[in-house]
């Protein structure tokens, strides 16, 4: 990280939040098809670098990821509802269903937000600040940028100006925190920021890209 950095923003989904699965695949489980967590992981290591690799190549950002994942997911079970499978990809579109928070996140937090100023920037449906309000993270941000708000989602530059601009921040001194290479990592740096995986699954271990796979990684990364 350059010496000058004064700002973190972070993403949610993935990255402060994580999803409620037994709400959001709740049709699922209404049929007694559970898919396990190792299936659900390695699912998102893989569409996130086809999804990665589409982007790369002039594709559509972010609303196409969720019908990736549920299509692969179907193709797994061998399901072919399609009315089951677009009532999985709104539940996950929807904010409140993103309430599950890994141990040590608000301790984090507060070390980070010690140091370094701290804001949120997410691809969301509007209602990203009541999220994090009803999880007791909102007081730790001084801005919530959502895309449902300003109307571009990442890795479209406006939604990163807008942020930068919500806290007086200029790009250089600042760093975006995200689960996703093309619209969190390649939105970010292409705004002029410093970024960083968050990458749980380990979707990125062998990308060469700067990751953590935890708040406390994160924590010591930046100092």
């Amino acid at each position: 990280m350059q010496e000058n950095l004064r700002f973190v923003f972070f993403d949610v989904g993935t990255t402060l939040l994580f999803a409620n699965r037994p709400r959001i695949l709740e049709p699922l489980y209404k049929r007694n098809v559970v898919p396990t967590d190792e299936q659900l992981r390695a699912l998102e290591c893989e569409v996130k670098n086809k999804f990665d690799d589409i982007l790369e190549h002039g594709g559509k950002p972010d609303r196409g990821f969720w019908s990736m994942f549920y299509t692969r997911l179907f193709e797994e079970l061998r399901l072919s509802d399609e009315n089951l499978r677009q009532q999985l990809i709104e539940n996950t579109r929807i904010s409140a269903n993103w309430d599950q928070m890994r141990p040590g996140t608000r301790e984090a937090l507060d070390r980070i937000g010690k140091k370094y100023r701290i804001a949120v920037i997410s691809n969301a449906d509007g209602k990203i600040a009541e999220c994090l309000g009803r999880c007791g993270l909102a007081e730790y941000f001084l801005t919530i940028t959502d895309s449902g708000v300003v109307g571009h989602e990442k890795p479209h530059p406006v939604i990163f100006e807008t942020a930068l601009k919500s806290v007086g921040a200029r790009p250089e001194e600042s760093l975006y925190v995200g689960d996703v290479y093309s619209v969190d990592y390649r939105g970010a740096t292409g705004a002029g920021m410093q970024a960083v995986l968050f990458d749980v699954a380990g979707a990125y271990r062998d990308k060469g890209l700067p990751r953590v796979e935890s708040m406390e990684e994160l924590v010591a990364m930046i100092g």
